[in-house]
């Protein structure tokens, strides 16, 4: 026969276990929410840690990568039709450079960021006042040809809505070589920790100033906490496009892959006015 004592005891336990499963749902509902666009973009390894997304746009070369924590499995989807036509022929330059490039950028003049991709044309305003060290970036690695020939490598379409773009691995690892510093986070856009639709922001690996090259496109309202640096915004023509690659949808079926569109971006230019 079971004594007070140990009944006691036994309760004790139990409501221990009780509380020690609560807190565990809770920190990991935390980590979906808040976690953001950080790539591989299937899965993504920062460190000794793997994940798997739902929220976090991350850049995922050594200093400078992309990926993101997990979105619950949904079941597999048929694929749908690809919208896009075939790549530009070329290849990806293998580029790197030590250090992030001199400022050459006019703050006060305006920029735009076009992205000749096999889905049509993304033309993107940049927020050069706001953001000069990612434009200046932008505009110093489009001139070199960096991202011409690159795949955008990641759609996710479960809690966030973005399309990855910017790795020439197309694997989520990789970067230019250098690192930029975070810009433009209190950007008034961004309300009750929400990327708008038609956003463009740089990936990271969860830490400050990790930004590189891989940056993020948001097709619809996106609960992001201000941690990407947001540079851009897309045009009304760059939306339906975008929207066109959302709609094909992504290849695991659970909200977060390779786009089933083949996106190529088979030039990216910047232009000043």
């Amino acid at each position: 026969m079971v004594s007070q004592e140990q009944r006691r005891r036994q309760l004790a336990r139990e409501k221990f276990l009780r509380q020690q499963q609560r807190r565990t749902q809770a920190r990991r509902k935390s980590r979906v929410r808040n976690s953001v666009i950080a790539s591989v973009l299937g899965v993504v390894v920062i460190g000794s840690v793997a994940l798997y997304t739902t929220g976090v746009l991350k850049n995922d070369d050594k200093k400078t990568n992309a990926s993101a924590e997990v979105t619950p499995s949904a079941p597999p989807t048929s694929k749908a039709p690809d919208p896009c036509a075939k790549p530009a022929a070329g290849s990806v330059k293998k580029q790197s450079w030590k250090k992030e490039p001199a400022m050459t950028i006019d703050t006060s003049a305006k920029y735009t960021l076009t992205l000749a991709t096999t889905c049509g044309d993304i033309d993107v305003a940049l927020k050069a006042s706001a953001a000069p060290h990612t434009v200046n970036s932008f505009d110093f690695l489009a001139g070199k040809g960096y991202f011409d020939h690159t795949k955008c490598h990641r759609l996710t379409t479960r809690d966030i809505y973005v399309l990855q773009c910017g790795d020439p691995q197309g694997t989520g690892m990789g970067g230019p070589g250098y690192t930029l510093p975070d810009e433009n986070l209190k950007d008034k856009s961004l309300k009750n920790s929400t990327y708008p639709a038609g956003t463009v922001a740089m990936a990271n690996t969860g830490q400050k100033h990790t930004g590189g090259s891989q940056f993020f496109l948001v097709y619809k309202d996106s609960p992001l906490p201000p941690k990407y640096a947001p540079f851009g915004t897309i045009g009304t023509a760059g939306m339906k496009v975008l929207n066109k690659i959302a709609a094909a949808g992504e290849s695991t079926g659970n909200g977060d892959g390779a786009p089933n569109a083949t996106v190529v971006i088979n030039k990216a230019t910047v232009g000043k006015s």
